[in-house]
This record gives C-alpha cells, sequence and structure tokens, in this order.
C-alpha cells in the first residue's frame, strides 16, 4: 500500500525528454498537413486568393514554433549543467523570441491592417533575430575545437558557393525598390541567410559523432530550413501578386521546430553526462 501511495503521490513531470520531442515532432507533421491541404487559392471577384482563416493558421503554427524555441534556449540558459556555454543559448533563445515578436507584429499588418510595406516595424526583430542566431551559433561553433579535413572543408565551400549563387540568382532580378532601407534590409537578410548556412554546415561536420552531436545537427538542420523559407520568400515577392502561405513557407515552422528540439536534446545530453561524471566520482 505504501509503495503504491508513493508512486501515485509523484507522477512523472510532463515536460520530460521524450513528450517534448514527440510534441516537436507532431507540431511539425501538423503544420506540413495543413499548409498541403488548404494552402490552395480559392476564387475571390475575379482573383484568386487565400482564405483568410488558413493565413491566420500559418501564423500561428509559426508563431508557437518560435515562442516554444525560445523557451527552451532560455531553460538552458539558466540551467548551469549545461555542456555549451550559456551564453550560446541566451544569443538563440533571444532570437527565436525576436523573431516570435517580429512574425506576430507581420500577421497583424497583413491580415489585420491588409498592409504589405517594404520596410516595417517588424523588420527590427527580424534583423535582431538574425544578429542573436549568428551570435549563438558563431559561441557554439568556436568554443571547441575545429577540426576538418580537407574534403570536409571543401563541403562548406561548395556548400556556401552554392548557397551564394541561389541567393544571388533570386536577388538580382528583384526591382529596385524606392526605399533605398528596403534594399540594404534584402541584402542584409541574404547575407545572413547564407552566412547562418556557412556555420551550420561547419556545425554539422564538426560536431558530428560527438557526445552532444544529436543536438547540433538539429540545430543545423533549422539553420538549413530557415535558409530555404527565406529564399523562396525572396524569390516569392518578385510576383505582383504575392500572399503568404504557400508550401515552401512550411520550413518556417520547421526551422522553429527544429531549434527547440535542438535545445531540449543539449539538456538532456547535458544532464546525462554530469549525471554520469557524479557516478564517476562516487566510484
Amino acid at each position: 500500500m505504501s509503495k503504491s501511495y508513493d508512486n501515485s503521490s509523484s507522477p512523472k513531470s510532463l515536460l520530460t525528454t521524450q513528450n517534448i520531442v514527440f510534441a516537436c515532432l507532431s507540431w511539425s507533421v501538423l503544420a506540413l498537413l495543413y499548409f498541403l491541404l488548404f494552402s490552395a487559392k480559392i476564387p475571390v471577384a475575379g482573383t484568386e486568393v487565400r482564405a483568410q482563416w488558413y493565413v491566420i493558421g500559418t501564423n500561428i503554427f509559426e508563431a508557437i514554433a518560435y515562442l516554444g524555441a525560445s523557451l527552451l534556449c532560455l531553460r538552458n540558459w539558466r540551467s548551469t549543467q549545461m555542456v555549451s556555454s550559456r551564453k550560446v543559448w541566451l544569443s538563440i533563445g533571444l532570437g527565436m523570441f525576436a523573431y516570435f515578436i517580429g512574425g506576430l507584429i507581420f500577421g497583424y499588418m497583413e491580415i489585420i491592417l491588409k498592409q504589405d510595406p517594404d520596410v516595417s516595424i517588424a523588420d527590427v526583430f527580424f534583423v535582431l533575430t538574425y544578429l542573436c542566431l549568428g551570435t549563438g551559433m558563431a559561441l557554439a561553433l568556436f568554443s571547441r575545437r575545429i577540426n576538418l579535413e580537407a574534403w570536409q572543408w571543401l563541403i562548406v565551400v561548395v556548400v556556401g558557393g552554392l548557397g551564394s549563387l541561389l541567393a544571388w540568382l533570386i536577388t538580382q532580378k528583384q526591382q529596385a525598390s524606392t526605399e533605398q532601407i528596403a534594399l540594404i534590409l534584402n541584402l542584409f537578410y541574404v547575407v545572413s541567410d547564407v552566412v547562418l548556412l556557412i556555420i551550420a554546415t561547419t556545425m554539422l561536420l564538426a560536431f558530428w559523432g560527438g557526445k552532444v552531436s544529436l543536438s547540433w545537427r538539429m540545430i543545423a538542420a533549422a539553420a538549413f530550413s530557415l535558409y530555404i523559407a527565406d529564399m523562396w520568400f525572396q524569390f516569392a515577392q518578385q510576383g505582383e501578386n504575392y500572399q503568404s502561405g504557400d508550401i515552401l513557407e512550411v520550413f518556417w515552422v520547421f526551422s522553429g521546430v527544429l531549434f527547440g528540439m535542438g535545445a531540449v536534446l543539449e539538456y538532456d545530453a547535458s544532464l546525462s553526462l554530469k549525471r554520469r561524471d557524479r557516478g564517476r566520482k562516487r566510484t
């Protein structure tokens, strides 16, 4: 009786690594199905547009993904058990939160105000996102010894070159904006995407097979997803009647989810390593 009482009085926490990873994967699958099933345009007054409820849903999927990633990264920052520097997770967490706020502002202007300006207050938060992400990922990369072989550096160069070429091919056809600041922002976004792509590739090769390699593979995949979504956005904006919610924009959701999964896997691996080290000291 006492044993069953003890088990019932101390239920396991719902915020286990397994449950959080399952929630992240489920959110990704739901987002993919949502984009696949409902992204088609419908005729309204002689033009084809996407339903407003659908656009609202895409914003909700993105917002929850980035807010969740921010909370998980900031949990790592607050923990004293982390293998990686807490500054890494603070930077990435702030980047995720900045993207969350920027997405809310962008969605409000698009859905409620029916506006699509070249430059808005949301860009302030998107710029902060790239600065924070770049700082956090660079700190994580350069805090460890990078011993890549020649063929691995070749992969980094090839990926960086192809990423830069694709970005150049997409952006060179854009019409000159009347606002110089819009051109500067677009250039900043494109360059930042390529830089994150290069850092992610280097990180993927440098951390492969390490004790916490799985978490950084998720972070690298998140950067790749962000690059895909951003490049599509740059390309789609060249059309006259761009409307958000295209299928490839689901990679924004994937990016937020993957950053969150990277954070929770790092948290779990760090606690496991600390427990293992304590066990060795006792023996």
